[in-house]
C-alpha cells in the first residue's frame, strides 16, 4: 500500500528563502498514491448529497476534477479575473499585503446545489472563504470544504463559515 503523504516533497526556500514548498507533483504521478486521497475525499463527502464541486485555481482544478468524475457531479471553477469568459460573480478578499479576487461564472450554480469547495492547500483560508461568499451569492447550499493539505498553524479554518465541515487529508503543524 501507498503512503500518499511521503509522496509530496519539501523543496526548501521556494519561491523565495525561508518557505518549504509542498510540491505535489509526485504524488499526482502516482496512480495509486493518487487513487487513495480521492477514495479518502469520496469516503468524507459520499453521503453529503453533494451536486457541484467548485474548485479554486489551479491545483484545485486536478483533485476537483477526479473527485467530481469519482462522485458523478458537476464541476464549478472558481478563477483569478480576466479568466472565464461569461458573466461572473466576484469576490475579493485580504492578503498580507494588499487583496485579491476571485470569479465565478453567474450562471454555474443554482439554488438547487450542494457545494463542496475543493483546494490543494488550506493556508490562511482567505481564498477558501471568498469561494464560500461566491457560493452564498448565488444561493445555493455549502455542505463542506475538501483540502489535501492543511497549514494549521495558519489558521485558516477560523475564516470559514462556522458549521460547515472542513476535511483536511493532511493537516501540517
Amino acid at each position: 500500500m501507498t503512503d500518499w503523504k511521503k509522496l509530496i516533497a519539501d523543496v526548501p526556500d521556494f519561491p523565495k528563502p525561508g518557505i518549504v514548498f509542498k510540491d505535489i507533483t509526485p504524488l499526482l504521478a502516482d496512480g495509486p498514491g493518487f487513487r487513495k486521497v480521492i477514495d479518502a475525499f469520496s469516503v468524507a463527502f459520499g453521503d453529503s448529497g453533494v451536486t457541484q464541486l467548485a474548485a479554486i485555481e489551479s491545483r484545485g482544478f486536478i483533485f476537483g476534477a477526479a473527485l467530481a468524475h469519482h462522485l458523478g457531479v458537476g464541476l464549478t471553477l472558481v478563477r483569478k479575473p480576466g479568466k472565464l469568459p461569461r458573466p461572473v460573480y466576484s469576490e475579493t478578499y485580504a492578503l498580507e499585503y494588499g487583496t485579491d479576487t476571485v470569479q465565478m461564472h453567474s450562471d454555474a450554480l443554482t439554488v438547487r446545489d450542494r457545494v463542496i469547495i475543493v483546494d490543494d492547500v488550506l493556508a490562511t483560508g482567505g481564498t477558501a472563504a471568498a469561494t464560500a461568499r461566491l457560493v452564498e451569492q448565488i444561493g445555493a447550499e455549502l455542505v463542506g470544504f475538501a483540502f489535501l493539505m492543511e497549514l494549521s498553524f495558519l489558521n485558516g479554518r477560523d475564516k470559514l463559515p462556522a458549521g460547515v465541515p472542513i476535511h483536511s487529508l493532511y493537516p501540517l503543524g
